[in-house]
């Protein structure tokens, strides 16, 4: 896989668009990144939660590991982009961006309620 391919795959999730963070494309989906592209563009990343991070180091070690510090620990991935299969990779990006999208509908704030006027109670 390609800079150009992972871009392919990440473009083609539903409302996402390419966008850019710290001298690098990035991809997002309701203004939330889900994945990326790293400067040297032989590495990806995608968000993907802890557990999903685990999953796919453990069963693709050659292609996926965490991120360094905090960002890995919370579920950032680098994907080496040429030891990585195009069906994996698609599956990854889908869950990132998946990811995105749930927890962009979980932080959507809650409609206001309007208060009735206390009743008057004539005192």
């Amino acid at each position: 896989m390609t800079a150009d391919d992972f871009r392919r795959i990440a473009l083609g999730m539903k409302d996402a668009v390419e966008s850019a963070h710290m001298r690098h494309p990035d991809f997002r989906v309701s203004n939330r990144v889900f994945a990326t592209i790293h400067a040297d563009d032989r590495w990806g990343m995608v968000k993907l939660t802890p557990d999903q991070q685990h999953g796919f180091v453990g069963d693709y070690p050659d292609a996926f590991a965490p991120e360094s510090g905090a960002w890995g620990r919370q579920g950032c991935t680098r994907v080496r982009l040429d030891a990585v299969d195009e069906d994996t990779l698609g599956l990854a990006v889908t869950l990132a961006w998946r990811n995105a999208v749930e927890t962009r509908t979980a932080r959507r704030p809650a409609p206001r309620r309007t208060r009735k006027p206390a009743p008057d109670r004539g005192v």
